[in-house]
């Protein structure tokens, strides 16, 4: 029997809502826990101003790197699932969230449909992203610019990122997550 094709995606996560914290964490073990993925490296956790609407709680972000089986489809429905699950409500665009999970690189594909775009269409003028990515990711080349991160970074005018809220380290931990 073949073995699943294994692809690499970057997952940027971001809360703004309740126990900040507490919702990443349960985010992060939901995904490791999850047949077919497993975290490669995590990033620091982030405290940023909000984008968008301004008039709400600063955000807690980060990013990992996820190797899975899941196809791009797939993986966008399992993150939705557990948005779902930690209690996610609908609400505007850019408006407060308790948990967001976004697929910001799928392997080096630039995709777009209806469902999805991939890499992720903002990702290049926010900092609360780029940061964390350029953290455990600095010599990844954005497939559509070809550039850094961390070369995007040096360019982002636009500054979100607060301060670091939390080690990669103390996220990992809760959860036994340490490799």
């Amino acid at each position: 029997m073949a073995q699943a094709k294994k692809h690499i995606s970057y997952i940027g996560f971001g809360s703004n809502l309740g126990d900040r914290f507490s919702y990443l964490q349960k985010a992060v073990q939901l995904i490791e826990d999850s047949p077919g993925c497993r975290i490669v490296q995590l990033s620091s956790v982030y405290e940023t101003k909000p984008f968008g609407i301004k008039e709400q709680e600063n955000f807690l972000n980060g990013a990992l790197e996820l190797e899975t089986d899941l196809e791009l489809h797939l993986l966008l429905d399992f993150l939705k699932g557990i948005e779902h699950r930690l209690g996610r409500r609908k609400r505007e665009k850019w408006d407060c969230r308790e948990i967001d999970l976004d697929i910001l690189f799928y392997d080096e594909l630039v995709f777009s449909d209806d469902r999805v775009t991939v890499p992720h269409p903002y990702i290049s003028v926010r900092d609360f992203v780029l940061i964390p990515l350029c953290e455990i990711a600095p010599g990844f080349f954005h497939p559509k610019l070809q550039i850094s991160i961390c070369d995007i970074v040096l360019q982002e005018n636009e500054q979100y990122v607060i301060k670091i809220f939390s080690s990669p380290k103390s996220l990992k931990e809760t959860y036994g997550l340490a490799k």
